[in-house]
């Protein structure tokens, strides 16, 4: 089951709306075939695991281990659950039941009345954990919400805007900081900025500087003042701008009004729901940070902390997380949070 978690990790970032699943045929202790989901709309992991199989006269004595309950339904695929039976398979391991309403133990369900020996719940917690945008998506009907900031060490996320110089950006870590907030980036759908953060820095908000997908670039704007020829609304990726006035879908640009009087990270968390956007990174500034924070809409922190200081400036979100881990990347430090509540 590990290495099926191993293979499913190879999708993030590509299988989107689909859950990561990995794959792997074992005979006599002997690993066969093995294969996992690379995009929506293409074969399924256990597909690609039975493909592999040289002989497939020994699937009828195989185990199949699969992170995820095979599907039962017919979408863009047929369903795996199907493809087990026909190549003759009589025992399944299954990591996480599938909380897709779809599938949801009709997968588990339709194995074992075709004669299938199916055991459910192996590794399962991390499983569940691999899968955790599309269970919060299915569950909790908003995406899976990454806050993302650097900090300085005297804790300031940003100078004072007097004191910024409109020509150069303000880097707070270093470039392999950078690099890794890109790669992020690429693996997750969505992407969020209030206006001051565009007004004032001018992101792109694309993964430039790693290779895979830009993000859906999201922005808050309540009275559409951001200039259009800004980099937010360039052609690398769709914007969807959040506003007060109107809902309009143009190419690359799709306007949505919310309630700017009432529970805006809620209100947008369901745009996002209905556009079956599963995970999204809050990336600034720390307005909009904090509200998602005292909202209780986010589920882990990414805290960037440089090796430079402002002594005075904007202060970091305030927030209470489980500590999850640390990492050095040269001078700075990448602490990641949970939120305990979520």
């Amino acid at each position: 089951m590990l290495r099926c978690i191993q293979l499913a990790k190879n999708g993030l970032g590509t299988t989107y709306p689909n859950p990561l699943v990995g794959s792997v045929i074992v005979h006599n202790d002997i690993i066969i075939g093995e294969g996992w989901h690379y995009k929506a709309g293409q074969p399924h992991a256990e597909v690609n695991a039975i493909k592999s199989v040289e002989n497939q006269g020994l699937l009828k004595e195989a185990t199949i281990y699969v992170s995820l309950e095979p599907c039962s339904h017919f979408g863009k695929t047929p369903p795996c659950a199907d493809l087990i039976i026909e190549s003759g398979i009589k025992k399944v391991i299954v990591g996480s039941l599938d909380p897709n309403p779809k599938v949801a133990g009709r997968g588990i369900k339709k194995l074992m009345e075709a004669g299938c020996q199916v055991i459910v719940g192996i590794l399962e917690n991390k499983c569940d954990e691999l899968n955790k945008r599309f269970f919060t998506i299915h569950q909790k009907k908003r995406p899976y919400i990454f806050l993302k900031w650097a900090q300085t060490i005297d804790g300031f996320i940003a100078p004072k805007t007097e004191t910024r110089n409109e020509t150069k950006p303000v880097w707070i870590t270093n470039e392999f900081s950078r690099q890794l907030v890109h790669k992020m980036r690429s693996e997750e759908q969505a992407i969020l900025v209030g206006t001051n953060t565009v007004l004032q820095d001018n992101p792109s908000l694309t993964a430039r500087e790693w290779a895979g997908e830009n993000p859906v670039r999201i922005v808050i704007d309540r009275d559409l003042k951001i200039p259009q020829d800004l980099s937010v609304f360039n052609a690398s990726s769709t914007t969807i701008v959040i506003n007060e006035n109107e809902t309009n879908t143009s190419e690359n640009l799709d306007l949505e009004k919310i309630d700017f009087s009432k529970n805006i990270p809620q209100q947008i968390c369901e745009i996002l729901f209905r556009r079956n956007i599963q995970t999204v990174i809050i990336e600034g500034g720390a307005k909009t940070l904090q509200s998602f924070i005292d909202a209780n809409l986010w589920d882990e922190a990414f805290v960037f902390n440089g090796a430079i200081g402002f002594g005075e400036g904007i202060n970091a979100p305030n927030f209470k997380g489980v500590f999850i881990s640390e990492e050095k990347i040269k001078d700075d430090t990448l602490r990641i949070f949970k939120n305990p509540n979520s």
